[in-house]
């Protein structure tokens, strides 16, 4: 997938305008710290928190939440629950 977003404002944007948004991160689990980065081709999510028990996949929706301002109840992993490569979809 070529990511189209070169940024947190472009996303927004689109989900302003069209409503929902899917889009592919890949993430490692167990970082010092959250954070974003936007590649090529996908997103690169690193969350603090280890992936055992989907706390890693909690931990990337309050994040996303946290970045967007949205509820969490707006924010779901899609596929790749036990994967590294994620869809996750944002709901307006």
């Amino acid at each position: 997938m070529n990511s189209i977003f070169q940024n947190i404002e472009q996303i927004k944007a689109y989900i302003e305008s069209d409503g929902k948004i899917k889009f592919k991160i890949k993430v490692s689990a167990n970082a010092k710290n959250n954070s974003i980065e936007f590649c090529d081709d996908f997103i690169k999510v690193r969350i603090k928190e280890r992936a055992i028990e989907g706390r890693a996949n909690k931990a990337i929706i309050e994040f996303f939440s946290e970045i967007f301002k949205y509820p969490k109840s707006k924010i779901s992993i899609l596929n790749g629950d036990k994967s590294s490569i994620k869809t996750i979809q944002i709901i307006s």
